[in-house]
């Protein structure tokens, strides 16, 4: 008799798989590595001045209006669905510190909002693949920030689609304008732009 394994539990063996991989390769090769529904996203390119300089901006900007208790986080561990299979690593985390004392990567759901500022390699991780993915392991607010453009949206509302949940409302802005992210506005004026 021959038991073969259900989808459920290749797809868990698939996705430990692509985890080792990625860990392997953290400190060998430049660049950042994180693991969609498709498989191992490969950015190539180290973030450049620009993106990290908007990072910080966000990030500062951000913690002057939260309640202390909250922080902008922008450093490791990365966010992770084992069920989903997915780990990604937002620029910048919106998340309680209380939420931040654990071992291992930080479960998306304690999230209150991911930001990305767009690389200028890879585009289509933020704007299409991150905004599949995120609703789908549970983070209620996205924010991308565009250097190419100057340019962003804001997503909320997650709802049931038939293609897995989604983001119900976008809201574009463009630089200069202030951004409400979660329940907190800051200004966007002063974020660097890829030349």
């Amino acid at each position: 008799m021959t038991i073969a394994p259900s989808g459920k539990d290749v797809a868990g063996h698939a996705y430990r798989t692509m985890r080792e991989f990625v860990r392997s390769m953290d400190d060998t090769l430049p660049g950042k590595f994180e693991i969609t529904k498709e498989g191992i996203v490969h950015d190539m390119m180290s973030p450049t001045g620009p993106h990290e300089l908007t990072a910080l901006r966000i990030r500062k900007r951000l913690e002057k209006v939260m309640p202390e208790e909250l922080v902008a986080h922008t450093g490791t561990p990365d966010v992770e669905d084992l069920p989903e299979g997915i780990m990604r690593h937002p620029d910048v985390m919106v998340i309680a510190e209380a939420d931040m004392e654990i071992q291992g990567a930080f479960d998306p759901r304690t999230l209150i909002a991911a930001v990305e500022i767009v690389s200028r390699s890879n585009p289509d991780n933020d704007w299409v693949g991150k905004m599949r993915d995120y609703p789908l392991v549970g983070v209620p607010v996205y924010v991308i920030f565009d250097p190419r453009t100057g340019s962003g949206a804001v997503m909320t509302d997650i709802h049931a689609t038939p293609q897995g949940p989604r983001y119900a409302t976008r809201k574009d802005f463009v630089y200069g304008e202030p951004v409400t992210i979660a329940e907190w506005t800051i200004p966007t004026d002063n974020l660097p732009r890829y030349t």
